[in-house]
């Protein structure tokens, strides 16, 4: 069942929300704030690794007309899992691991696809980092066919450390990037796999490109440089269920 993004507004409101266990993809603060409470909501948004941002009145203002008293909590359509839990249940179970790593992929409509696809193919998760991703809207669900309903969806402060986890747990770390040497079907998707996206502007942080197991590429054969990211993924996603079909 679909969890609606509402905004919660207010600072007692948002506090009570985060108390509650509420998911929070984002709190908006107005910029220039000063309040008694002020403190203890920024207490829990450092706790809980809740990411912020300080924008003008005019943008609260945009999001409702009501008395937001300056604070707007946006709401996550689902619930995150903890990656370590994820990996720990599927090594249980005997699965081969596939797990889809998105890094500073913020346009919804891509997130929303990558999503789609990911979940059809089988994809067991797909992590996220707190900063600098999409946010997990209804529009995204919309772009999603609902399948983010479907797919366990794991948010991480620290995406290095959650890559060093993952490659620590025996998952090879397989990298998308125009600069790679390799094709895409020229890697061994049929053992315990991670694959990473980075951005249409920027690609793969140069950090994470580092620590890859593998760096594949997808030929450009046109005059067009590049794929849209939801395309590469799904592209990807399918030459892994191809080779892992062909080894049953």
């Amino acid at each position: 069942m679909e969890k609606k993004d509402h905004p919660v507004y207010g600072i007692r409101p948002v506090i009570e929300a985060i108390k509650a266990g509420k998911e929070v993809d984002k709190v908006l603060i107005q910029k220039g704030l000063q309040s008694e409470h002020f403190a203890e909501l920024f207490a829990l948004l450092k706790r809980y690794e809740i990411p912020y941002q300080h924008v003008p009145v005019e943008k609260l203002n945009r999001v409702t007309r009501k008395n937001h008293q300056g604070i707007i909590a946006m709401m996550s359509a689902i619930t995150y899992q903890p990656v370590e839990e994820i990996v720990q249940s599927l090594f249980e179970q005997g699965k081969n691991p596939l797990i889809v790593i998105l890094d500073r992929i913020t346009d919804v409509r891509n997130f929303g696809a990558i999503a789609r696809t990911a979940e059809c193919a089988g994809v067991d998760a797909i992590v996220i980092p707190t900063q600098g991703a999409a946010q997990i809207n209804a529009d995204a669900l919309k772009t999603s066919a609902g399948a983010l309903n479907n797919i366990p969806v794991s948010r991480t402060k620290n995406l290095s450390a959650t890559i060093d986890f993952l490659q620590n747990s025996g998952l090879q770390l397989v990298a998308a990037t125009e600069k790679a040497e390799d094709n895409y079907y020229a890697v061994d998707f049929r053992i315990p796999t991670a694959i990473i996206m980075g951005s249409e502007e920027d690609g793969i942080s140069p950090a994470y490109l580092k620590k890859a197991d593998r760096k594949i590429k997808i030929p450009i054969l046109g005059k067009t440089e590049s794929l849209n990211v939801s395309v590469a993924a799904g592209i990807l996603i399918y030459e892994i269920v191809k080779q892992r079909s062909q080894s049953i």
